[in-house]
């Protein structure tokens, strides 16, 4: 893996270069084995805290981890195109815009003791900034290669604090063009139900059942680009203990497994049907 300015992966992108590379501030890694006309993202992955934030911020790290999707890069990482954070959803939110990125609270609790300086709000949103220069400029070359793209956007979230039965995977759908693909996203819920998880683990898949997909990365790029399809895809944190905070990396590994095969099947039969 190289680490590269932000200049350097642009051009990398656009002259279509092979590569593995962390961003030179450490705020994102992008790997490019072949330019496919899918892409996986797994945006809160992350959970670096910039130190200079540590003794301002109310949250503990276990509160923090508890609410990032923890090992959703691992589930994506053997598919040829992949882009993660790796900072913490609680320094900017990759999933909100700009206005709303740095967050003030969090999960109905004040975050920092003192309000941020704007100096060190800053610092963050051009980590925001420059994160989203990457992802256009990554969508463009595949829409241009290829006529059409699907994203599969992977997160994960906290089923036990529910108070009713909630499926393994959620598909969020409300922005983006289910009449078009409609097809396609039936298909891949269908994909994701039919994955196999160790300790008979409930397999269940739905769609707008937690959430709904109002994610920023998700609008930014269904706003930006015509034919690029995004995949809100949740999966239950059934792949830890999440009051605990243990991971069970034979489930995670499962999932990676089983995604694998299904994830680029699905993708092909997309590419297939609205090339």
């Amino acid at each position: 893996m190289q680490k590269l300015s932000l200049k350097e992966i642009l051009e990398h992108i656009e002259n279509e270069k092979t590569f593995h590379a962390i961003a030179d501030d450490y705020s994102f890694t992008l790997k490019i084995d072949e330019y496919v006309p899918y892409a996986c993202a797994a945006i809160h992955n992350g959970h670096q805290f910039r130190k200079e934030l540590w003794d301002n911020c109310i949250h503990s790290e276990y509160e923090r981890w508890y609410e990032e999707d923890p090992e959703t890069k691992n589930m994506i990482q053997s598919h040829p195109l992949v882009l993660a954070g790796c900072d913490s959803r609680f320094e900017y939110d990759l999933n909100r815009n700009p206005e709303e990125a740095v967050f003030e609270t969090a999960w109905g609790k004040q975050l920092w003791h003192q309000p941020l300086p704007v100096a060190m709000k800053s610092k963050s949103l051009k980590k925001h900034e420059n994160f989203y220069k990457v992802v256009h400029a990554l969508i463009s070359k595949l829409e241009e290669k290829f006529g059409v793209c699907v994203v599969y956007d992977m997160h994960s979230y906290n089923w036990q604090r529910w108070d009713r039965e909630v499926p393994t995977w959620n598909l969020g759908t409300s922005n983006i063009d289910n009449e078009r693909f409609g097809d396609c996203i039936e298909a891949w819920r269908e994909y994701l139900s039919s994955i196999k998880l160790p300790h008979n683990i409930k397999q269940t898949s739905r769609i707008n059942d937690t959430f709904q997909g109002n994610g920023y990365f998700l609008k930014f790029i269904t706003k930006s680009f015509k034919n690029t399809l995004v995949l809100a895809t949740e999966i239950a944190k059934v792949y830890c203990d999440e009051y605990n905070q243990i991971i069970y990396p034979e489930v995670v590994s499962a999932v990676e497994t089983q995604l694998k095969e299904y994830l680029p099947k699905h993708a092909i039969e997309f590419y297939n049907t609205f090339k």
